[in-house]
């Protein structure tokens, strides 16, 4: 059984004892957190819509932290234009429950 959470316009897809790495979330290590389901898929079928609104999928914060850095370049041709960049996007992890 699993089932399709959003957090911060993307969706992930979640089961039970999996640990997924969201955009920051507010929250303390060890807190629990509720996730808006979009579908729930078990072994009978998929409930999509109005029918996975009665699903509720809570997980627990595990870390928080920041992911590997990325590096931005910017380069324009024959303009001696550069400019060097790095990025780390802070993350949360979060173990599901139920």
């Amino acid at each position: 059984m699993y089932a399709i959470v959003e957090n911060g316009s993307k969706q992930y897809r979640a089961e039970v004892g999996s640990v997924i790495k969201f955009e920051k979330l507010e929250g303390e290590v060890g807190d629990k957190i509720e996730l808006n389901v979009l579908m729930v898929s078990d072994g009978k079928g998929i409930k999509v819509g109005k029918a996975a609104k009665g699903f509720t999928v809570v997980g627990e914060i595990v870390e928080q932290g920041k992911d590997k850095k990325i590096v931005v370049f910017k380069y324009k041709a024959k303009k001696n234009e550069r400019k060097k960049q790095g990025h780390r996007q802070p993350f949360t992890a979060v173990k599901i429950l139920e």
